[in-house]
Parts: C-alpha cells; sequence; structure tokens
C-alpha cells in the first residue's frame, strides 16, 4: 500500500503514471498539467495504517517539490484513503477518489 500511496502522489503532483488511475485522474477530457516537475520532487516519508476499521486505510505521505513558478516548499503533506474489498478470499486495496 506504501508503493501504491507513493505511485499516487507521484502521479498526482508529476503527472507520471496517470493513466494507471483513470478513474481517479480522469478530468473534462482535458490532460491536466502537472504542478512539479519529476526531477523536483521527493516524498521525504510515507506510513500507511487503519483507518477507523478494518477495511478502510490512509496512507500519509510528507514531500518536497519545486512548482513550475520555481518556489521549493517541503513539509508537504497529503493523505490517500484506501477500501479494502474481497473477491474470492482475497483482499484488494482500491484508492479512493480525494474529490
Amino acid at each position: 500500500m506504501l508503493a501504491t500511496g507513493r505511485a499516487l502522489l507521484r502521479a498526482d503532483a508529476t503527472g507520471v503514471g496517470r493513466a494507471r488511475w483513470p478513474h481517479l485522474f480522469a478530468g473534462s477530457g482535458q490532460a491536466l498539467a502537472p504542478a512539479f516537475a519529476t526531477g523536483r520532487f521527493r516524498i521525504q516519508a510515507a506510513i500507511a495504517r487503519r483507518d477507523g476499521s478494518p477495511q478502510k486505510a490512509v496512507v500519509h505521505l510528507v514531500w518536497a517539490g519545486t512548482d513550475r513558478g520555481g518556489t521549493f516548499t517541503d513539509l508537504r503533506i497529503t493523505d490517500w484513503f484506501f477500501t479494502r474489498t474481497t473477491t474470492k478470499g482475497a483482499g484488494t486495496w482500491t484508492p479512493q477518489s480525494r474529490t
């Protein structure tokens, strides 16, 4: 789940990998410009934990980046929430939309 949370944050901030989650990054038919360059983005810390029930979890990420205007900011915080679905005994964690 940590790897997925990191990949989601990277896709959200830089645009790299958004196609992997079309239900999360689908817009109004237009491509959304990334706010951060891939070379100027880094994840500083990440942790995953349950979020109130065994079927819910959250990945907390602390990250830094330089935006398109050239402003560097660190200690940014982003949370990605997941729900667990079980099919035929196998559990899958599904990221939830942030809207």
